[in-house]
């Protein structure tokens, strides 16, 4: 275990996973520069250090606009002279059926959670491999394990971040440079309520889709509400990663989450998607 202070980059860190990992490592004694697409929205994060008495360094980062990478990792260069941590942490997703998403749906998704990892992670690694040390952690999800019908946009995204990220483990390996997937089932964030996303046509009654779609919302916010899981386990998760001199490549946090990953692999396609019809049945029904 390492526990000496290090240079933290965490994108995406307005609310949910970033905003309580940037808290929790920055109170370890890490030096955490939290950004975020807005600073505007940086109310919460700034509400979250000061309860816990901490200083974050807070700067404006979006993954999709190429200048404000360059801007940031020159400022963080200048001021503290390397980069230890990256995580990828900013990304959204988007509820609707493939026929409902329009293009510009899927291409944003993966704009922010593929392009936009790959974006950032082209200008840290430079600096990791002049160290011969560092570590990208990339924040997944179950849907980069296996699929749910309404989320082909963001299981497309996550399943590229998951073959990116298998594949840079192997390339940047040689320099010294670690690289994670973090699978998390789903928490009570704001990604789900307040960030939430849906397809251009989710709402318009002439889909085809469109009692399917509101039935499965319904069942989704409903899960979401009762759900006690507690997000700050993804914070501690990282902080163990930080701290391993040889962490795993995938790191897949709940029993539930666990178990279909399994069945997903030892299973014939056949028999795992009779299961996954099964759950699914009764809201798959065409109800016109």
């Amino acid at each position: 275990m390492n526990t000496s202070p290090k240079i933290i980059l965490i994108t995406g860190c307005s609310s949910g996973f970033g905003m309580l990992t940037a808290v929790h490592l920055s109170t370890k004694g890490h030096k955490v520069i939290a950004t975020l697409r807005d600073l505007s929205k940086n109310t919460d994060l700034k509400n979250r250090a000061k309860e816990f008495n901490t200083t974050i360094d807070i700067q404006q980062l979006d993954v999709n606009k190429p200048e404000t990478i360059t801007t940031t990792i020159e400022y963080i260069k200048q001021k503290y002279g390397r980069i230890d941590i990256l995580i990828n942490n900013a990304g959204y997703s988007i509820g609707g059926f493939f026929e409902d998403l329009s293009d510009q749906d899927i291409r944003s998704i993966m704009e922010t959670n593929f392009f936009g990892v790959q974006n950032l992670t082209r200008s840290v690694l430079p600096i990791m491999r002049e160290q011969k040390q560092g570590k990208i952690i990339n924040i997944s999800s179950v849907s980069g394990l296996t699929t749910y019908p309404g989320l082909s946009g963001y299981n497309a995204s996550k399943w590229a971040l998951e073959a990116f990220s298998e594949c840079l483990y192997y390339e940047v390996k040689q320099f010294g440079i670690n690289v994670c997937l973090i699978e998390p089932g789903s928490y009570r964030t704001k990604i789900f309520e307040e960030n939430g996303r849906y397809a251009e046509n989710f709402n318009n009654p002439q889909s085809p889709y469109y009692q399917i779609s509101q039935s499965l919302k319904e069942l989704v916010m409903q899960s979401i509400k009762n759900n006690k899981r507690d997000p700050m386990a993804i914070a501690y998760l990282i902080e163990k990663l930080i701290n391993q001199k040889n962490p795993p490549l995938r790191n897949i946090l709940g029993i539930n989450v666990k178990t279909i990953y399994v069945l997903r692999k030892i299973l014939p396609f056949k028999i795992f998607s009779f299961i996954i019809e099964s759950i699914f049945k009764n809201r798959f029904k065409n109800t016109d």
